[in-house]
């Protein structure tokens, strides 16, 4: 069993974010966002600050990187491909959305129900793709280790 290559997650887990982000910013940003709104504004709160959606921005390539490493992990286990990429982007769904939203948004009763439903359930297409295309670009680091061009003359 082979190491992690750190820097084929960190790669693969920027563009998971990018692609969690852009996903991300089309269903709550533009489908939902009248939804939204309409909670902020039940809650007595103004509409997203910019500050926010950059919490929001970091907080997906969080999931990003998250969600390649776990695919790293447990290629092992379960191969290399898009099986193991879709199981491990369910696993950050689950533990990334759908706890989070079921609590602080469900239990607490935040936000309408309708809202939550939506956009938890378009998570997990975000949260698959997005781990799909950051898998594609981990490779496992070679057996050989790397040399400088003046070492092999």
């Amino acid at each position: 069993m082979g190491k992690i290559n750190i820097s084929r997650v960190i790669l693969g887990g920027i563009v998971a974010g990018i692609v969690f982000n852009i996903l991300g910013y089309l269903v709550d940003g533009l489908m939902l966002a009248p939804q939204w709104a309409e909670g902020m504004k039940a809650l007595g709160k103004a509409e997203f600050s910019v500050n926010q959606i950059v919490g929001f921005n970091i907080i997906g390539f969080a999931n990003g990187i998250f969600a390649v490493w776990l695919y790293a992990a447990i290629r092992p286990r379960y191969g290399a491909g898009p099986g193991t990429a879709v199981f491990a982007g369910l696993m950050v769904w689950a533990i990334g959305v759908l706890l989070p939203d079921a609590i602080f948004m469900g239990i607490f009763g935040l936000f309408p129900s309708s809202l939550i439903a939506a956009t938890t359930g378009a998570s997990i297409v975000t949260s698959v793709v997005s781990t799909l295309a950051g898998a594609a670009i981990y490779k496992e680091a070679s057996a050989e280790t790397p040399r400088s061009m003046a070492a092999r003359v």
